[in-house]
Parts: C-alpha cells; sequence; structure tokens
C-alpha cells in the first residue's frame, strides 16, 4: 500500500520546497551574528548608577572583544557579573561597613533577580553582523516566505472533492509518530524550551519582528511579541487549511473563523494597541484559571493604579470568570470557549488538526486525564486563594470591608455552598460517582482547614511555623490517608502494594519539605510563601505543562494534550458542562455502521463510536464540541444540539432507546 497521504501537484511540491528553505533560513539566522558588549543596554537596564560603575570596571575584560555566538558571549558576560556583584558586595560590608541588620545592606547588594533581568536585553543589544543590520530581509526569507510555501501547499486542496478524506493519514510519517512527526516534535519542544527559559539565545529571531513591534506599539520587541506574532500566523494559515478541509461542514468553517478572529483582534492586536496607549495591556479572553497571574498583586495593583481602564479590565476579567462561564456553559456547553475563543484551542484546532488522531482512546488514559486535569485544577484555585489571602489588608489595617477575615469568611462559605449544590445534584442525577464526591468535600474541607488555621491561629496568636508545619503534615497524613482508603474501598480486588507505597512517597515528601525546609519564624500560609507557590505553579504547569508539552507533544501524542490533561480553565468549564448544561451530542445508534472515523479523529481522546452504538448521548465534561465526530461521520449518526428537556437525564451512565412491536421506551 502506498505510504504517500495524498497525490500532490507542481504548486504543492514548490509550496513544500519554499517552506523548508524559510525554514532552515530562520533556524540558521540564529547564527547569523556575532556579538560585542554594549555598555550602554547594561547601564539603561541596570537603572543604577552605583551597580554600573563596578559592572563597567569588569567589562573592561570584555572589551573590544567580538564573540561568534550567544553562549560563548553569555559566558563571558556572566562572568563579569558575578565579579561585579562579588565586588559590590565587599564594597557594602568592608568600604561602608553595612551588616545585614541595616536596611541599606540589601538595597545596596546586586541581587541575583537584578542580574538575570539584564541577560536578555542586553545580549539583545550586543548582537552584531548581518541579520541585525538585515531583518526586514530575513523576516522575508523566512516567516513570509514560509507563509507563501504554505499558502501554495494548502490552496490547491480546493480542487478536491468537498468531504471526508483519510488520504492514508497513518501511512505518513509526520502524522502517525514518523520520523517526520518526531522531528517535529522535537523542533517544537526546543523552541518552546528556547522561549521560557532561555530568550537570550534566540534574540536573532525577536529583532527580525521589531520593526512590526515599533509599527504596533511603538517599543521593541520582546520573546512574548515573537510567539504571539508567530501564534497569530499559525493560527491564521492552518485556519485557512482548516476552512478548506471541512467545507462541507459550515459548522466547522464558522467556528474556525471564529478562532481566527478572536486571536487576531482580542489576544495580539488589541493588547498592542494597549500597549501603545500605556494603558494595561491584557488578552480580553484569557479568563482565570488559565490566566493564573490575573490576581497576582503586581497585576492587581497595576490594574487599580491604572484609572477607569483598569478597573474596566479587572472587572471584565471577573465578570467572565463568575457569570460568563457558568451561563454561557449552560446554554452551549464549554465549546463556546473551547472551540470558538481559546487561543489555546485555537492553535489546536488548525496547527494540531493533522495530528488529532493521534490522542489515545484507551480507559487508562482517560482515568489519568481525570486525576490530572481536576489536580491542576485545585492547585490553581489553592494558590489563588493563598495568593489573595495575602495581599489583602488584616481586618483592623483594612479601611473597608475587604480584608483577610472577610476573604476568610467568603472563601469558606463557597467552599461549603459549591460542593453541597453539586451533592444534591448528584443525589437527583447521578453525576458523579461516589468515591469523586468523597475527595471534593476532602479537597474542599482540607482547604477550608488550611485557611481558617492560617488566619485565625497564626494571624491572631503569632503561632510560628514550628507549629504550623506539623498542622500542615497532620493534615497531608489525613487527607492522603483518605484517598488511600476511598481507593481500597473502590477497587478491593487490586494489590494495596502500589497505592501505599504511593501514598508513604508523598507523605514522606511533604513531611520532609515541612521539617527540613524553613526556619522556626514567620507565619506564612501552609510553612511556604506565596511566592512559592505562584512559582512553582508557574514553572511546572504554565511553562512546562502547557507549553513544552501541550504544544511540543503535538506530533506525539495529539493536538489537545494540554486541554485534555492539564488545563484548569476546560476543567471548571467541564465540570459545569457535565453538572447542568443544554449541550450534548445526541446519536441515532440505529444509523451507525461502526466504521470508527468518530472515535479515530475526537481530539479528546472520546471513544464516540462506543455511544453511538448504544444509542446514548455524549455528556462527557471533556468533550469541547468541536463537531469534527460529526463532519466525518458518513451516516450523519451525530448530531450537535442545545435542548432542555431531558437535561437531568442526559448525563446518566447508560440510556438507549428500547423498541418493540407496542412501545418506544428509554432505557437508563
Amino acid at each position: 500500500m502506498s505510504g504517500k497521504s495524498t497525490e500532490k501537484n507542481i504548486l504543492q511540491y514548490l509550496g513544500i520546497g519554499l517552506f523548508i528553505f524559510a525554514l532552515a533560513v530562520f533556524i540558521g539566522s540564529l547564527t547569523l551574528s556575532h556579538y560585542e558588549l554594549s555598555l550602554t543596554a547594561v547601564k539603561d537596564s541596570l537603572g543604577n548608577d552605583y551597580h554600573y560603575g563596578f559592572v563597567e570596571q569588569s567589562a573592561q575584560q570584555m572589551a573590544g572583544k567580538s564573540y561568534p555566538n550567544s553562549f560563548a558571549f553569555l559566558d563571558a558576560f556572566e562572568k563579569v557579573l558575578s565579579d561585579a556583584q562579588t565586588a559590590i558586595k565587599t564594597d557594602v560590608e568592608e568600604v561602608k561597613g553595612l551588616t545585614k541588620s541595616d536596611g541599606e545592606y540589601w538595597s545596596s547588594l546586586l541581587q541575583d533577580w537584578q542580574l538575570k533581568g539584564l541577560i536578555f536585553p542586553v545580549t539583545k543589544a550586543s548582537s552584531t553582523g548581518l541579520l541585525p543590520g538585515n531583518t526586514w530581509l530575513f523576516f522575508l526569507l523566512s516567516i513570509v516566505l514560509g507563509i507563501i510555501g504554505a499558502l501554495l501547499y494548502i490552496l490547491p486542496r480546493r480542487r478536491e472533492h468537498a468531504g471526508i478524506k483519510n488520504n492514508h493519514i497513518y501511512h505518513s510519517s509526520l502524522h502517525s509518530r514518523g520520523w517526520l512527526g518526531i522531528a517535529a516534535g522535537i523542533f517544537l519542544i526546543g523552541f518552546y524550551i528556547l522561549l521560557y527559559f532561555y530568550p537570550e539565545h534566540m534574540v536573532n529571531w525577536i529583532l527580525m519582528v521589531d520593526p512590526i513591534s515599533m509599527a504596533l506599539n511603538g517599543g521593541p520587541a520582546s520573546n512574548w511579541f515573537l510567539y504571539g506574532l508567530l501564534y497569530t500566523i499559525a493560527i491564521l494559515v492552518m485556519g485557512i487549511r482548516m476552512i478548506i478541509k471541512y467545507r462541507h461542514n459550515r459548522y466547522q468553517m464558522i467556528r474556525t473563523g471564529s478562532v481566527m478572529f478572536f486571536q487576531t483582534t482580542f489576544a495580539f492586536l488589541l493588547p498592542e494597541l494597549m500597549s501603545a496607549l500605556n494603558q494595561p495591556s491584557m488578552d480580553l479572553k484569557n479568563i482565570w484559571p488559565l490566566n493564573y497571574s490575573f490576581f497576582f498583586d503586581y497585576n492587581i495593583n497595576e490594574l487599580t493604579s491604572s484609572g477607569g481602564f483598569g478597573l474596566f479590565l479587572l472587572f471584565w476579567g471577573i465578570i467572565l470568570m463568575v457569570v460568563a462561564v457558568p451561563l454561557i456553559t449552560y446554554f452551549y456547553g464549554k465549546r463556546w470557549y473551547c472551540s470558538w475563543v481559546c487561543g489555546c484551542g485555537g492553535l489546536a484546532e488548525t496547527l494540531g488538526d493533522p495530528y488529532r488522531q493521534l490522542s489515545d482512546k484507551s480507559t487508562q488514559a482517560w482515568q489519568i486525564e481525570r486525576w490530572t486535569i481536576h489536580a491542576v485544577l485545585v492547585f490553581s484555585v489553592v494558590m489563588t486563594v493563598i495568593v489573595v489571602y495575602s495581599y489583602l489588608p488584616l481586618a483592623t489595617e483594612a479601611e473597608g470591608w475587604l480584608n483577610k477575615t472577610n476573604f476568610v469568611y467568603f472563601v469558606s462559605a463557597l467552599l461549603i455552598a459549591l460542593p453541597a449544590y453539586v451533592f444534591a445534584r448528584n443525589q437527583k442525577v447521578d453525576i458523579f460517582p461516589k468515591g469523586a464526591m468523597i475527595m471534593m468535600w476532602v479537597a474542599a474541607i482540607g482547604v477550608i482547614v488550611l485557611l481558617n488555621y492560617n488566619h485565625f491561629i497564626l494571624e491572631n496568636y503569632k503561632a510560628t511555623i514550628k507549629i504550623n508545619r506539623w498542622v500542615m503534615i497532620a493534615l497531608a497524613g489525613l487527607v492522603i490517608g483518605s484517598l488511600v482508603l476511598l481507593h481500597r474501598k473502590e477497587n478491593p480486588a487490586q494489590s494495596p502494594r502500589k497505592i501505599i507505597t504511593a501514598a508513604l512517597v508523598f507523605f514522606g515528601a511533604i513531611a520532609g519539605w515541612q521539617l527540613l525546609a524553613f526556619n522556626n519564624t514567620g507565619n506564612e500560609i501552609a510553612s511556604f510563601s506565596h511566592y512559592d507557590v505562584r512559582s512553582v505553579y508557574g514553572f511546572a504547569i504554565s511553562s512546562i505543562f502547557a507549553g513544552v508539552v501541550g504544544t511540543g507533544f503535538y506530533p506525539l501524542m495529539g493536538n489537545r494534550v494540554w486541554c485534555r490533561f492539564g488545563c484548569p480553565l476546560a476543567a471548571y468549564l467541564g465540570l459545569v458542562q457535565r453538572i447542568k448544561s443544554r449541550f450534548r451530542i445526541t446519536t441515532n445508534g440505529g444509523q451507525c455502521i461502526s466504521c470508527g472515523n468518530c472515535s479515530t479523529y475526537c481530539e479528546m481522546g472520546i471513544d464516540v463510536r462506543s455511544y453511538a452504538q448504544r444509542g446514548q448521548d455524549i455528556v462527557r465534561s471533556s468533550c469541547v464540541g468541536c463537531g469534527v465526530c460529526s463532519a466525518v461521520c458518513p451516516r450523519g449518526v451525530l448530531r450537535l444540539e442545545n435542548a432542555a428537556a431531558d437535561i437531568d437525564e442526559r448525563a446518566s451512565d447508560l440510556r438507549a432507546i428500547h423498541i418493540t412491536e407496542t412501545e418506544v421506551t428509554l432505557l437508563g
């Protein structure tokens, strides 16, 4: 059987050639400059004449030298900064005579975070040579030529007949984890690692888009501007491919146009316009908890100090979270966001569409998915509670009603009311298994105990971390022990060794952290600073999970890795969809021929065919309502609907129509 996915014409081969050439120029452009230290950039970025004097003196060792690549340059520059940092500390202690007990001591030192802030801007300003002097040329030869090549490959597909085409997709090396797919994955993973952790090594790419940044917001480009531009281009170009591929389905065409519009305007152009007008800049469609930093102190301070527009953005974000998510999800399901608005979903549906068949449909993957995505949701909620609590003043220091005590009361009431509503709803509809309900109550009570203990004991009685850590260890033991007992009750036939071993390792890690990592002073919530919590979340979830894994693993695990296993907003939307929503995918089981197209192309790993064969409506919290299962069905078995007639029964484990000679009944 042929390994080719489709027959290509001369224009498509030309498009492939242009795209490969553009990609080679793009990657090779990282080597097309050399580096000479710019002391002007050091002074501007440092903003401290006292510190700059020592850095300037130490930088004499780099004077007149040219470095062939960013690695050699940074090795020398980091040595300069290290020598300057040591010299400043010596001057502060021996010449100025300051000690650690003096307030001026710490402000006089050159801190590590200041050194880190110098690396990127100085490296960018120090890049000279072929590329920095010809940014427009290399932008045209790489990004613009890549767009032209992609369109030359995509547009001729309009000559093909509209409709369903599998086209040997599992025989394509790029689309079935072959060597091309692995190479694509390695490139994406490498790009995200550079973007998040080492942007100083991609300054040539950023220099190429400097003119565009200056035109849009009046300032030089950053790594995030480059990312936003490439992200938007990818959605627009691959969105055209998506529209051509599914042009037989009006729903897919409109939905794809929607994500292209929201990414271009709400996520890219409007934030750049806000920056140009010296206003706070944010993606207007990014909702907490996906926008996990929305309630961070620096963001709250910026919004509240920016006048009416800043307050509008603050209330806009809160309204989206509190009102829009539950209300719109009730009427339309989570598809309104995940498949029509979200940037992550937009990239998955366009750039990731060729890889949707790679999603794991196994029961084991589904079990892992339920644990990981809801664990991330709990993590984000707990982190936000800790961050907001730490930001608010004590009741005795606050001028109004917004203080720590009232916040504790509000969160405690919310953590009782929401699980109570879900429990009552579950008693009526039987949406979640008993184990999930128990875990929900354990998590809610754990957060309530932690928050109230921290406020009413630590804050009011000034207990030390020495006491607090033992409370944390006891609470961890209670929660982990409860989960072990629950697992044993629901899985009595399984050997307890693995779950007990995992529980002991997890408990030992928490206990060791509490006993060894902190001193006996202070009264930080949960024995660690809220800065530690948000740093861990930012690194592990936002950077590694959402970026490196979420997009980098498209060619390896399918296009919805982040949306399926890690996105806390998808979990929030999914819970609302599962508990009470008018949206569902109906099935006409009598027409199903078990071809498997629906399950194959379900990006969320749902075995759609099994539902269709039983005539059961699909009401899964993970379903993003993309509608591709319906679009690829040759018999019209699947239909996306919104209706409230049977809203209390549609989430039942099994519902099927039973037809006899005398009646038609619904079996539950």
